[in-house]
């Protein structure tokens, strides 16, 4: 879907990035300064790469060799950026119509469809004065919807947003990936959010990318405990709600050869989920487990065992086909006999997984 190799200079700063994204819904993940912006700005056209070049479904943005540069209006690409930047003496109704009227392309993506997706109805005789941070960036979004682009471009949309303003935006962007199905580049520093919309994630660090795949692989990539830090290590993991228990409103999820049960709110037979299991959560047996109140068993296989800060060990389990990562400590490790090959059982805390459970792409 894109693919960029392009280096770009800004002062002191030298961005030197790689990424070939086949997936719809890619996240650019890093801390504050990494390049994250510059990239996407490289892509909106807002700024020219050095050398290099930018392709979106193989057809060239950018190309310093054969000197291609495509104007920024040429590109289609919507950009929502983490202030809302709406016209003020404008209505909602009149920021949605200037998205519509600044296009030329083929219009496929209709004004009431924008209003329902993203709940505008009640809001389009407003100005933004009088709107919150949360309707001001759903109406910044349809904006940019509406400009029919081939790409939407979302730099921290919800950065500016306290964690209640967020929650609101995050639903309307899981319907954008779901039901528009519009490619999108979501920039982040919060994790979370990044589990809730990625299909795909780039890691960057100072300019360069450190790693990508998809959201599994990358949860286990050791740079990533470098960004999130140590408490936050751990592993995600897809599964599909396969029944609800009406009596003990418990969801039960299918991950690898096993079951979870998780608390059902907001949850539907046959729904697919992500399920961030933390390292510091889990913890390991060699036998089935009796006379526990912990509901969550599965069963596995180690996969690798490796030193984390000299008393502790990571150890990665394959589930079924989906691994997971424990954080015990090196004296544990060692009477166990934790070693690649070794059979163990995994358990898990059911109120552990509160705030860890994530609606997944259809």
């Amino acid at each position: 879907m894109l693919a960029i190799d392009a280096r770009k200079r800004l002062g002191a700063f030298a961005l030197d990035v790689k990424i070939d994204a086949p997936s719809t819904a890619v996240a650019l993940f890093g801390r504050s300064g990494s390049g994250k912006t510059t990239v996407v700005d490289l892509v909106a056209g807002l700024a020219a790469p050095d050398e290099g070049r930018i392709e979106l479904d193989r057809e060239p943005l950018f190309d310093a060799a054969r000197r291609i540069d495509v104007p920024p209006e040429q590109r289609r690409v919507g950009y929502v950026f983490q202030d809302a930047r709406l016209f003020p003496h404008y209505s909602v109704r009149g920021n949605l119509e200037y998205g519509a009227r600044r296009t030329r392309a083929e219009r496929r993506i209709e004004l009431d469809r924008v209003v329902d997706l993203l709940a505008l109805g009640a809001l389009l005789d407003r100005r933004p004065s009088r709107l919150s941070g949360g309707e001001r960036q759903r109406v910044a979004i349809g904006r940019a919807l509406l400009s029919q682009p081939r790409l939407l471009l979302l730099d921290e949309p919800l950065a500016s947003l306290d964690l209640a303003r967020r929650e609101e935006v995050l639903p309307y962007l899981e319907r954008l990936r779901d039901e528009l199905r519009i490619p999108m580049v979501y920039v982040s520093h919060q994790f979370e959010e990044v589990l809730r919309i990625a299909t795909f994630v780039v890691l960057m660090d100072r300019g360069r990318v450190v790693a990508q795949g998809d959201v599994a692989t990358i949860s286990l990539n050791p740079t990533l405990r470098e960004l999130v830090g140590a408490d936050a290590i751990g592993a995600v993991v897809e599964g599909r709600v396969v029944a609800i228990d009406a009596a003990t409103r418990l969801a039960e999820i299918a991950v690898g050869n096993g079951r979870i049960n998780v608390a059902a709110q907001g949850l539907a037979v046959d729904q697919p989920v992500r399920l961030q299991l933390l390292a510091r959560d889990l913890i390991l047996a060699l036998e089935v487990p009796r006379g526990l109140s912990v509901r969550n068993r599965l069963r596995g296989v180690v996969a690798s065992v490796t030193d984390d800060d000299g008393d502790a060990s990571l150890v990665r389990v394959d589930i079924g086909g989906a691994q997971v990562v424990a954080r015990i400590t090196a004296a544990a490790t060692q009477e166990l006999g934790l070693r690649p090959g070794a059979a163990v059982w995994v358990l898990v805390k059911s109120a552990m997984l509160r705030g860890h459970v994530f609606r997944g792409p259809k």
